[in-house]
């Protein structure tokens, strides 16, 4: 249908609202033809705005422009909520590139599909059905279409409350250890964004080094980081329904129990084979040995904080914690991995198949096969990249596997922590990580979503034969 215009408007005026009105429907018609790509449109945008002002003189605090690939590298680490870092963010970075840099994590926390849902509505005033098709599935709460506006303003409400409720508990401690009172306010709001958002950038020099047995800061990091891992989905869920777990969504179940399942074997795990070891946890008491194993357990599935040196780790350790960052967190959530529906869908598969069942089922839900397909589908893509990104920084950097290993995996799945490769590498080896760091964010989920809404049904089916798999 034509848009019409008041006759009032003079014919300067007219034209300019044809020409708006013409741009609003060429861009609704992209974001409802094909709504992942737009999601990778506007992400690749929002990074570009960024790296160009951390380019700013005065983003730095010496007042020199920051080199592009440095540049760029610490804007696709903040929108991407990485946290992997090549210059010291408390050193290298003005007020205003520290600014700069929370923004970007906020923004990059909201997550593709809900900004590019929200563009939808900035620009075009309302969201199309594919695109509320994306947002819902991003979402996985909404259960009628009209539903998706609302949830979004949720999202956006929920972040803003958490990440209020962490500040308001870290603000007091950091006064108490003698930092001046907006000082104070800053670090606590800044740890409180990147917790959330599971970013792992810390203001201070020194990270969280000096409070490696100060439980009042180191619970509330560990919560904030916990809770941005289940999801929006997940949390709106438990918002809704609180304890009442048999109305619990099966995504919310399989979310939470997995979860809680890496985390508890991962601090054991982790604990037993860092327990004896001097440069990490030896030299503590055992009460301190087993916080810095659940902090470490929590972290290495997409927080990104550390309390000890990830290069002094024993070699199983970082194998260990590669497997954990590569799991990541739950979907539609800040953190990143395969994520742990993900594992918890081919895990019943196998077990499934080990028991000849024909279903896949899970707390009296039957899981369709489009699901499995889509698991197997993210796990392939993760390792492949993986499996490039690390053959690259070998060839770039000549440094040992699991080093290279430990911080591509750490790039891809957004997780953050570092043996200090990052900072070494040339720039061509800060693009690779730049590139990892952006698919890692992107690539699986906006994979998952096109593939979940692109099924289409056939008029024929080719005559059944079985391979011979194993």
């Amino acid at each position: 249908m034509a848009r019409t215009h008041p006759s009032w408007l003079g014919g300067e005026d007219q034209v300019h609202l044809q020409l708006l009105g013409r741009a609003r429907d060429f861009i609704d018609s992209v974001v409802n033809s094909s709504p992942a790509r737009v999601a990778l449109l506007v992400f690749a945008l929002v990074v570009l705005i960024f790296t160009g002002l951390l380019s700013l003189p005065f983003a730095s605090s010496t007042g020199e422009v920051t080199p592009l690939h440095d540049a760029m590298f610490t804007a696709v680490s903040a929108v991407c909520v990485v946290g992997l870092t090549v210059v010291s963010t408390a050193a290298h970075w003005s007020f205003f590139g520290q600014l700069i840099i929370l923004i970007g994590i906020f923004v990059g926390g909201l997550g593709t599909l809900t900004l590019a849902s929200l563009l939808a509505l900035v620009v075009s005033k309302r969201l199309g059905v594919r695109g509320k098709l994306l947002a819902q599935s991003a979402l996985n709460n909404a259960s009628r279409l009209g539903e998706v506006g609302t949830l979004l303003r949720i999202v956006i409400t929920t972040s803003v409350l958490v990440e209020l409720v962490l500040a308001l508990a870290l603000i007091p401690r950091f006064i108490i250890l003698g930092e001046p009172f907006w000082l104070a306010v800053w670090h606590g709001f800044f740890y409180a964004i990147s917790a959330f958002n599971n970013a792992g950038f810390t203001p201070h020099s020194d990270g969280l080094v000096p409070y490696e047995t100060d439980l009042w800061i180191l619970i509330p990091l560990m919560i904030g980081v916990f809770v941005g891992s289940l999801g929006f989905p997940v949390i709106l869920i438990l918002v809704q329904f609180r304890h009442h777990v048999r109305k619990w969504s099966l995504h919310t179940k399989l979310t939470i129990n997995v979860s809680l399942i890496l985390v508890f074997a991962g601090m054991v795990l982790w604990g037993l084979m860092e327990w004896s070891n001097s440069r990490t946890i030896g030299d503590l008491s055992g009460s301190d040995k087993v916080i810095n194993a659940l902090f470490a357990s929590i972290m290495t599935r997409s927080g990104g904080f550390n309390l000890v040196d990830q290069g002094q780790l024993e070699p199983t350790t970082m194998l260990l914690t590669d497997a954990l960052m590569f799991a990541g967190g739950g979907s539609a959530s800040t953190a990143g991995g395969i994520k742990v529906t993900t594992i918890a869908v081919m895990f019943l598969a196998i077990l499934a198949e080990a028991r000849g069942d024909s279903d896949v089922s899970a707390y009296g839900r039957k899981i369709p096969q489009g699901a499995m397909r889509v698991a197997i589908s993210v796990i392939f893509t993760g390792a492949t990249i993986v499996l490039i990104g690390t053959g690259l920084i070998l060839w770039i950097s000549g440094e040992e596997l699991n080093r290279v290993l430990f911080e591509v995996i750490s790039a891809f799945a957004t997780c953050g922590l570092s043996t200090n490769l990052s900072a070494e590498l040339p720039p061509e080896g800060k693009y690779v990580l730049s590139a990892l760091m952006f698919a890692g964010r992107l690539g699986t989920i906006t994979v998952a979503s096109a593939l979940a809404l692109r099924q289409r049904s056939t008029l024929y089916h080719y005559p059944e034969e079985r391979p011979i798999i194993g």
